[in-house]
């Protein structure tokens, strides 16, 4: 029996839409939302796509996830907006937040953006992107509010969330170079892609409820939990400290403690920081072709293993234009969850026959 299906990417999309245009989203709501998650499989982020849809589910089930809310903006200092998500859809809020912040970069040269109480605003790399779009870096901080899934670096238990951490910076003609990534060494819906497909991760990444070291990723999603570990010791343990902070607390949002963890919600709730530089505000006439020789000076080492040396962004670029090609690969329980999440608000079997036609066994 098949494991994965394949779908191609437009398919997926409006299959999406439909399943938030039943559960009661607007039309622009269900477009930005269904966008967002299979932008995030497109660039081989499985982990932040359309597996998201069970989870966002149980969240308006629960009445945390709220629909058609938009931002608003609670203090306007000029360079400085700070936005309240209203507990709606990350993806509306968080787009809308980060247009704010581009005209106002677009006026004043920089632009700071404090997004807090929105729920879960997905891959960061996509609000990096629509900024670099209007041709402008930004820089993310990211907090999970009171849902631990990390220990801190010589610690045993969970304590704070995957606090992403991403930046930006567009290229002419060129794609940018992204660096977008949890400052866990693995996101969770890695795990959860993992446990789904019944495989182990990679050692490194998990330790049981015990502290000690582990390869299953049931540990993240059965009781009694373990915790992830941070990327690189002691140096992730310090960055995610500081999108904590950041990303929680100077946005105006809450960081996690014990007022603050969740308990029985399926909710996932971040608050962002985000940066904006509009580099025409600065004096750097040679800022592009400075930053060309330099990656054309990366690339030019000898590769060790034979492939090509890449730079920040490219391996997303890889899978996206891949999966154009040959569609987007979901395992047979992500296929399934989403399929009862579309029965669950009201979707007809015929109609959801009809999705399930485009999406081929492989």
């Amino acid at each position: 029996m098949s494991t994965e299906h394949r779908i191609d990417s437009q398919s997926l999309e409006q299959f999406v839409q439909a399943i938030w245009r039943h559960a009661g989203s607007t039309d622009r709501e269900a477009a930005l939302v269904a966008e967002h998650l299979v932008q995030a499989n497109l660039a081989g982020h499985d982990s932040h796509g359309v597996g998201m849809i069970p989870s966002y589910m149980a969240s308006l089930a629960e009445g945390q996830l709220q629909l058609n809310v938009h931002a608003r903006v609670v203090r306007d200092a000029g360079a400085v907006l700070t936005i309240d998500g209203g507990q709606g859809f990350g993806q509306v809020v968080a787009s809308e937040a980060m247009d704010l912040g581009i005209e106002r970069a677009r006026q004043l040269g920089l632009a700071a953006v404090a997004l807090h109480n929105s729920h879960h605003i997905g891959r960061i790399g996509h609000w990096a992107e629509q900024c670099a779009r209007a041709g402008f870096i930004a820089i993310h901080f990211v907090n999970v509010v009171g849902d631990p899934m990390v220990a801190p670096f010589g610690g045993s238990d969970r304590r704070f969330g995957t606090n992403p951490f991403c930046v930006i910076f567009p290229r002419e003609g060129k794609k940018p170079l992204l660096l977008d990534f949890a400052t866990s060494g693995i996101a969770y819906g890695k795990t959860r892609v993992a446990y789904n497909k019944g495989l182990s991760v990679a050692p490194g990444y998990l330790i049981d409820q015990q502290g000690q070291p582990t390869t299953e990723p049931g540990v993240m999603h059965e009781q009694p939990f373990g915790s992830l570990l941070p990327f690189g010791a002691h140096k992730g343990y310090a960055l995610a400290t500081l999108c904590e902070i950041l990303g929680g607390a100077l946005s105006g949002g809450r960081t996690t403690h014990n007022a603050t963890l969740k308990t029985d919600s399926s909710a996932i709730f971040n608050c962002m920081t985000t940066i904006i530089l509009n580099p025409e505000a600065f004096e750097a006439p040679e800022m592009q072709s400075e930053a060309e020789a330099f990656i054309d000076w990366v690339k030019a080492s000898p590769p060790s293993d034979g492939k090509p040396i890449e730079v920040p962004g490219e391996w997303e670029e890889a899978n996206r234009e891949a999966r154009l090609q040959r569609g987007i690969p979901i395992d047979d329980n992500t296929w399934r969850q989403i399929c009862a999440a579309a029965k669950q608000v009201g979707m007809s079997e015929n109609e959801l026959d009809g999705y399930r036609a485009r999406a081929s066994q492989v």
